[in-house]
């Protein structure tokens, strides 16, 4: 592993920990997301405010839950792979959420989002 990917582990875990477990939305992106953060989902504005504006809400929620299934480090790149589900009689999906990193803050964000299928050819749908 390089020291940059080591390095930007411990800021990713960190930033993991305090949004998708604990849901300190303002704790997570002041400690870790820059000012400028540029937003590449078409629905969201730029800037780290807007983000925490968005999310706030929707992670306070009780009924909302987040299952981090895998956080994947590669230099300047993160991707969280996570099971979400806006209340619990809904199947929800998978979201990946893909962090570029500078300078010890997260800089960028796009995302993926699949919404979990009533039915499937496999066994072994989604996670």
């Amino acid at each position: 592993m390089t020291v940059e990917t080591v390095a930007n582990r411990s800021i990713v875990d960190d930033f993991v920990e305090l949004l998708y477990v604990h849901r300190a939305v303002r704790l997570a992106f002041e400690r870790h997301v820059a000012l400028g953060y540029i937003q590449h989902n078409p629905s969201l504005p730029d800037g780290r405010e807007a983000a925490i504006e968005l999310l706030e809400p929707m992670f306070s929620s009780p009924s909302f839950t987040l299952d981090v299934k895998r956080v994947l480090v590669d230099a300047n790149l993160a991707a969280i792979h996570i099971h979400a589900r806006p209340t619990p009689d809904v199947l929800g999906g998978a979201v990946v959420d893909i962090f570029r990193l500078e300078g010890g803050k997260i800089v960028e964000h796009w995302d993926v989002l699949q919404p979990w299928p009533e039915t499937s050819v496999n066994p072994h749908p989604m996670f």
